[in-house]
């Protein structure tokens, strides 16, 4: 497709017209979490289901490298996050 003077849409994108540099991450997503150590907001956060069919969200902090999982709201320790992933025979 030959490239035209105007930004194009694609089908996730409003009719509006685009300008500017874009983002995968919109400033609300990043609002959603903060490091529990540091306090930045440089944190990738992930939700996943775990062997034994746990919902946890994972976090990391990409400046203090801080991790940590959390299930219904409560944290749990990396020991405890290992046991439930361990392979059901």
């Amino acid at each position: 497709m030959p490239k035209t003077g105007s930004p194009t849409r694609t089908s996730r994108q409003t009719a509006t017209e685009l300008s500017g540099p874009t983002s995968l991450v919109n400033a609300e997503a990043r609002n959603l979490a903060k490091c529990r150590t540091c306090g930045s907001e440089r944190v990738t956060a992930i939700a996943m289901t775990l062997t034994d069919g746990s919902r946890v969200h994972f976090a990391s902090c990409h400046h203090c490298e801080n991790r940590w999982w959390l299930e219904g709201g409560a944290q749990l320790t990396f020991d405890h996050v290992i046991a439930k992933t361990r392979k059901i025979a």
